[in-house]
């Protein structure tokens, strides 16, 4: 294996490392992560969303919408982060957490730079939802068939397989060079962890920026994907499902409540109460 960016030897199980302390970054990881989904749950309830979510933004400034994205992202994609994590924690002699926060720093930092267009996206199409529901409509069917149809390209494909076989990437990572070397090799691994599931998360757009029962059921498709043995032919089936589904909107608009302007009588008002009966 080639040496640490520092200059000294990987620190790998063959020269002695305990299994605990090598498993220790991927821990850490998923407790963050579960941290994330606590956060993102609370605040959807304190702001009387529910299970559900509602469409648009929400009625949030576009700094508390940011915010928000990012730790949704954190919540959904962190434990996706933590194999890789494991191996790039085995070659750091030292320095070792402010590093791997640095790494951690870099992926989130592509995830949430995604927030930017979300905010956009989601303003956009909630007043969409509101004036012309037709157009929405519209417009959540082609959401859902573009991620379908990504679902079954070479390029998304060729974005899982970096996901699930992080080693030869690692290698190519140690190459890295200068202060923010971590930094660059969390953003670059977050930046294919984004090609890869970029398509699942436009559908946030038509289901609800925080529908939570959405949020859980991605994650878990995104988690099958990089990790069960089958994820390939998994993917490929996703996309199928999704297509399927832009037809459902096709026949029910509820089957998109990010785009539903009838979700909109739902939603809480003057500060995040429901409205009066």
């Amino acid at each position: 294996m080639s040496p640490d960016p520092d200059g000294s030897a990987p620190a790998t199980p063959a020269h002695g490392q305990p299994a605990a302390v090598t498993r220790r970054p991927a821990t850490t990881i998923h407790l963050l992560g579960a941290a994330c989904w606590v956060a993102t749950i609370g605040w959807a309830v304190s702001m009387d969303m529910g299970l559900w979510g509602m469409p648009g933004t929400m009625g949030m400034s576009f700094w508390s919408f940011l915010v928000m994205w990012t730790l949704m992202m954190a919540a959904m994609m962190l434990s996706s982060m933590a194999p890789l994590a494991l191996l790039y924690g085995r070659t750091i002699t030292t320095h070792r957490g402010p590093r791997l926060t640095a790494f951690g720093s870099g992926y989130l930092l592509a995830w949430g730079s995604t927030g930017v267009v979300a905010f956009a996206v989601a303003d956009l199409f909630g007043d969409m939802a509101a004036d012309r529901p037709t157009v929405a409509r519209v417009v959540a069917v082609a959401c859902f068939a573009a991620a379908g149809l990504y679902q079954l390209t070479p390029l998304k494909m060729r974005c899982l397989e970096h996901c699930r076989s992080p080693l030869a990437h690692l290698m190519h990572y140690l190459g890295f060079k200068g202060s923010l070397r971590d930094v660059r090799a969390g953003g670059h691994h977050g930046l294919f962890c984004l090609g890869c599931c970029w398509a699942l998360m436009v559908l946030m757009v038509a289901f609800g920026v925080m529908n939570v029962a959405a949020m859980v059921g991605l994650a878990l498709v995104i988690a099958v994907e990089k990790h069960w043995r089958h994820g390939g032919r998994f993917a490929r089936a996703v996309g199928v499902v999704a297509v399927l589904w832009a037809l459902l909107i096709v026949i029910d608009p509820g089957f998109a409540p990010g785009l539903d302007p009838d979700a909109l009588m739902d939603m809480p008002m003057d500060g995040g109460s429901g409205m009066d009966g």
